[in-house]
């Protein structure tokens, strides 16, 4: 599997690499982010160096694909977005993104999960996209909701942060029912 690269009308979504951690470590190591990330806040910049050969390996071993959200007017780095327990022959992945405070409530995190959706069922033909999100983080539900995606159900405990088990929704959204909504031409480009 060759990385693909994307673009938005405002973003470039690209390959994280080392001369990333600083923009990752700043990002991570806030409260307000991992508060619902399913990991505890980062505290030196190795901790960033390491997340990003985990991407890098897991991408490698095909089990998942993170993407750098790279503001195209400053080529800043602002979030990161990706799929989570990639399964190319069962057709499946979770999506998972993180975005810097100071580009919320922008339509960031919705464009670029937009172009991944549409990249993950033409591009990689899955079938099935899910997403975990704590029960309390309803600005990423309400995302979620907003693009077409399914609540399932409830995972009780589902994930461990901060020395306490945390419940989570799952969500889904199906291709078929992606496909209803999708634009007929999209403004995104692969290469």
């Amino acid at each position: 599997m060759k990385f693909s690269s994307l673009e938005t009308e405002r973003l470039k979504l690209i390959k994280i690499t080392q001369t990333h951690a600083e923009s990752i470590f700043g990002i991570l190591s806030l409260d307000e982010v991992t508060k619902f990330y399913g990991t505890d806040r980062f505290t030196s910049i190795e901790d960033a160096k390491k997340l990003i050969e985990v991407f890098q390996k897991n991408f490698y071993e095909k089990r998942a694909i993170r993407w750098g959200m790279v503001l195209k007017e400053n080529n800043k780095l602002i979030g990161t977005l990706g799929l989570n327990g990639l399964q190319l022959k069962n057709k499946k992945a979770e999506i998972g993104y993180e975005l810097h405070p100071s580009y919320w409530r922008m339509g960031y995190t919705s464009e670029a999960i937009k172009e991944v959706l549409r990249y993950t069922y033409l591009n990689l033909e899955l079938h099935r996209i899910g997403a975990v999100v704590y029960l309390e983080n309803q600005a990423s539900i309400n995302l979620l909701e907003k693009l077409g995606f399914s609540k399932e159900g409830v995972l009780r405990d589902y994930l461990y942060q901060n020395n306490r088990y945390h419940t989570t929704h799952m969500l889904s959204l199906l291709k078929d029912e992606w496909a209803l909504t999708a634009p007929i031409s999209h403004s995104g480009q692969s290469t």
